[in-house]
């Protein structure tokens, strides 16, 4: 399904029904197929929507408009034409930095927030050196396959979902690709996070080598009053794909917290 929303036009893809809703951001590379296993496990219970963030996956990808604000931006356009009254927010990664912004906004509706090996409100600063080769981490099957192996996953990913990932990274628009190591990672939003009044949940890796425990107890934590971590033993950074069935049940004992 497509949705217009400020002013371009978003994919998402919808599971389930219920009378809360549980919205889905993606990562940096992927799209709104990287949930599709957790979305699988909690649609049973629950109305799951999934977007793909401009740039990626079926959405379109104007020229520019690639900071945190555009995205959440578009994010909430497609909350709002949904028309979701009570709904729970789960982002991973580059998408984690999304929710927050979204959940310091106050939306109407909104009971909770799921950050996955979230990237923190602060600028992740890297060296020319770094930067230059994540801007090349998704150049070629080759170099994702190498990125998926080494960096992303504390386990091998079963080669479907491996085949997954490579082809959502292809897939990204050049300046979907590029907006995030030159613009989204260094923007600042700590100011921002501590309107945050709805409760929190952080899910980390214990193996991330992306956004690490130690980073997020750091850097995050301190930042949104109430927030709690939940570690999942030897995941790295992509649990949605690791380690569904355990991040789904994560999610929904928080829902069932939030909720009662």
């Amino acid at each position: 399904m497509d949705l217009a929303t400020n002013g371009i036009r978003i994919h998402v893809s919808e599971k389930g029904h219920g009378e809360r809703a549980i919205v889905f951001l993606h990562y940096w590379g992927g799209s709104s197929r990287t949930w599709r296993f957790v979305a699988e496990a909690l649609s049973d219970a629950y109305r799951t929507i999934a977007t793909d963030h401009r740039g990626w996956g079926q959405s379109e990808a104007p020229a520019d408009g690639y900071t945190i604000a555009d995205l959440a931006d578009d994010a909430q356009g497609a909350i709002e034409a949904l028309g979701l009254s009570r709904y729970v927010i789960v982002g991973h990664s580059m998408g984690g930095k999304v929710a927050q912004l979204l959940g310091a906004r106050r939306l109407p509706g909104l009971e909770g927030l799921v950050l996955v090996a979230p990237s923190p409100p602060a600028p992740m600063l890297l060296s020319d050196e770094q930067r230059a080769v994540q801007l090349s981490a998704y150049d070629s099957r080759e170099s994702v396959g190498w990125v998926v192996d080494n960096v992303l996953t504390g386990s091998p990913l079963a080669a479907e979902r491996r085949e997954q990932v490579i082809e959502d990274s292809l897939r990204g628009a050049p300046q979907a690709k590029a907006a995030w190591p030159n613009v989204a990672m260094r923007e600042d939003i700590t100011a921002d996070v501590a309107a945050i009044d709805v409760p929190v949940l952080v899910i980390a890796g214990e193996c991330d080598q992306v956004d690490r425990v130690e980073t997020l107890q750091a850097e995050l934590l301190p930042r949104i009053a109430g927030a709690r971590l939940q570690i999942l033993p030897g995941v790295g950074h992509l649990s949605p794909l690791e380690a569904p069935s355990v991040l789904a049940a994560a999610i929904r004992g928080f829902i069932g917290e939030v909720a009662s």
